[in-house]
């Protein structure tokens, strides 16, 4: 047995409790809207999902830490440290969009060992361990994971996030010279172009600004299906600001290019 199920379970279990809130609170007429010091958006759903899941642990692993996006905490710590993103994608979430989900990542002495994805509008659950695989629950049933073979940049669908970002944070020529090189670019955004990398679906998904809670489940649920995962300087870390899937063969290539 993977040594971290029971911590799995727990986090289907968290998973569980923030999809009934969520669910509920979507396209809600008395969504209550307030915005952050650095201008991003969050609702009474946001916090009320990161208190709900912040209560179970209390319960369930006392001598847990909590990190998450709305009441804080160090990601970065020694020991074993739960990181919640109770609502990535909010400001889908608030327009109607049903592109979101909650992201429940487990650190262990900085290293991300567990993973849950869940994106109940879209009717897909994601989820890995260190040792037992990564998978997918969606309509179809429950499916192991395991990302593409494609070898080339010149084969590759690419996805990022806004051009703005990478303006601000990182590079436009670089971005460009990214979406030049591989053959089909999108933009899906936030969790799910890394959990589409660990599906095989997509082959390269880079992001130029991230926090810790926005990718510490997707680091663990990439490698976890074979590929790999960095910040743009290559180092494999959730905490380095930036975030770089891949299907592990198209890695080093498409650092080269974002270094640039």
């Amino acid at each position: 047995m993977p040594p971290y199920s029971g911590d799995l379970t727990l986090a289907g279990k968290l998973a569980d409790a923030a999809d009934a809130i969520t669910v509920a609170r979507f396209r809600a007429q008395d969504l209550e809207v307030s915005r952050k010091p650095d201008r991003t958006p969050v609702t009474d759903a946001d916090t009320a999902v990161e208190d709900a899941i912040r209560e179970l642990l209390t319960a369930e692993r006392p001598t847990d830490t909590v990190a998450g996006e709305e009441r804080g905490g160090a990601a970065s710590t020694p020991g074993r440290v739960w990181v919640l993103d109770p609502i990535d994608g909010t400001k889908n979430f608030l327009r109607g969009n049903p592109v979101w989900a909650t992201l429940i990542a487990l650190v262990d002495d900085g290293v991300p060992v567990v993973g849950m994805v869940s994106a109940p509008l879209l009717g897909r659950r994601w989820w890995a361990s260190t040792g037992g695989g990564a998978w997918l629950r969606d309509g179809a049933g429950t499916h192991r994971l395991s990302v593409s073979g494609v070898t080339e940049l010149a084969d590759a669908y690419v996805s990022t996030t806004d051009l703005g970002t990478w303006v601000e944070y990182h590079s436009r020529e670089a971005y460009l010279a990214l979406l030049d090189a591989c053959w089909e670019s999108r933009a899906f955004g936030d969790f799910w172009h890394h959990c589409l990398v660990a599906e095989g679906a997509i082959d390269v998904a880079a992001e130029p600004i991230v926090n810790p809670w926005d990718v510490a489940a997707a680091q663990v649920l990439v490698t976890e299906a074979g590929g790999r995962f960095s910040d743009l300087t290559g180092a494999g870390r959730f905490d380095g600001g930036s975030a770089l899937s891949t299907n592990g063969h198209l890695h080093d290539a498409a650092l080269n290019l974002l270094r640039r």
